[in-house]
């Protein structure tokens, strides 16, 4: 295990469980940072402890402790940190001390997307570069939402506490957001393919958590459905597979019967979200026996059922274009150009691919170096770049 993945696993953990301890976020993070800054220099000498959480964990407590016995409220804080520490759990337990933080940030006085942009830099480590493309704004815009979310935070009083049951409902959608985006960090990009790892882990627990709530395991059964796959997504060099190119007798068919059944409990509830909605559409791809098996309108029909965000829009063109012809659905793209999607590297890779099929292939090759200037991952940019030499050949 490299330095890089003890972070990107353990990141989230220690800095969750120094909240729970001293209530305070700043401090949290400061003590975290110093944390991973101390094994940065420690753990080259003496290798990475076998249990590198822990030894993370207490660092990062020790130097709390440590910043706490320095200031006026020292003594009273740091009995407040000792009975916080050998407290039993609260009635309502929330079983993982980041998914009790992802509750806690997701605070009904926040705006939703700054709950989640500040549980995603709290709990996962990424920057705010990374968070801004997630929500395909520019960095400082970002920058200004965490800052003026911590600052309501602390001149507003939220604690950080686990709420009590009747209030857990109103924070779910900010969390369930803040677990697919960690899903989707982990699933676009192989070298995090441990963030997807943790958002199914605690997704599961938020299921085990809130058995009744119909989108927690939808969420669940979309993230089974997609990482079923992720053993095909990539060549053995590296390149991106579509989905239409993958070898489906790989695909983790025990995942995806799981999957399904998820999704048929949670459609039993008549209460269908959008969650429920993107894991049907996943399961049309899944019980496709070949490319040319997929119902391209029935997934075009479910995602006129989603609210049509600007991404949302791009993936129903590709649909009706599979169902109607690459002519329909280049039109449809053409009509998103001008919007918030530009600059996302998706919408002239999906112009370039409907205009290859058109045989209009001078315009698919400009399209196609847009994207590869766009790419946000290596595997996308080699796989964009094998398509341009088709159409340039």
């Amino acid at each position: 295990m490299t330095f890089e993945q003890v972070y990107r696993q353990e990141w989230g953990q220690v800095v969750a469980t120094l909240i729970r301890l001293t209530g305070d976020w700043e401090l949290s993070e400061e003590c975290a940072q110093e944390a991973f800054a101390a094994a940065l220099q420690r753990w080259p000498r003496d290798g990475i402890p076998d249990k590198p959480g822990a030894w993370l964990t207490t660092t990062a407590r020790n130097k709390a402790v440590d910043w706490l016995r320095r200031e006026a409220v020292g003594a009273a804080k740091l009995k407040e940190v000792a009975a916080m520490d050998h407290e039993s759990d609260p009635p309502y337990d929330v079983p993982d001390d980041r998914l009790r933080l992802m509750f806690t940030c997701c605070h009904p006085a926040l705006a939703l997307e700054a709950r989640v942009a500040l549980t995603l830099r709290t709990l996962t480590g990424l920057s705010t570069a990374e968070i801004a493309r997630a929500f395909l704004v520019p960095e400082p815009t970002m920058s200004k939402r965490l800052t003026r979310a911590k600052h309501k935070i602390q001149h507003a009083g939220i604690p950080y506490r686990v709420p009590p049951a009747h209030l857990l409902p109103e924070r779910l959608p900010a969390v369930l957001a803040v677990l697919y985006l960690l899903f989707n960090e982990g699933y676009s990009d192989v070298v995090r393919s441990s963030l997807s790892s943790e958002a199914i882990r605690l997704t599961r627990l938020l299921v085990e958590l809130m058995p009744d709530e119909p989108e927690a395991a939808g969420l669940l059964a979309l993230m089974l459905l997609h990482d079923a796959r992720r053993d095909t997504r990539l060549s053995a060099d590296g390149v991106l597979v579509t989905l239409d190119e993958q070898d489906r007798t790989r695909w983790d068919h025990a995942q995806i019967t799981e999957g399904e059944h998820l999704l048929e409990t949670a459609l039993g509830a008549g209460r269908p979200g959008p969650y429920q909605v993107q894991a049907a559409i996943a399961a049309c791809h899944a019980s496709a026996r070949t490319a040319a098996d997929t119902d391209w309108p029935q997934i075009a029909a479910l995602y006129g059922q989603l609210k049509q965000t600007p991404v949302v829009a791009l993936n129903r063109a590709v649909a009706i274009g599979m169902a109607d012809g690459p002519a329909v659905g280049l039109r449809l793209v053409d009509d998103l150009a001008a919007g918030p999607l530009a600059g996302y590297h998706l919408l002239p890779a999906t112009r370039a691919d409907f205009l290859r099929r058109l045989g209009r292939l001078p315009e698919a090759a400009a399209s196609y170096r847009e994207a590869i200037e766009l790419a946000t991952t290596d595997a996308e940019r080699r796989y964009l770049e094998n398509r341009l030499h088709d159409v340039s050949v």
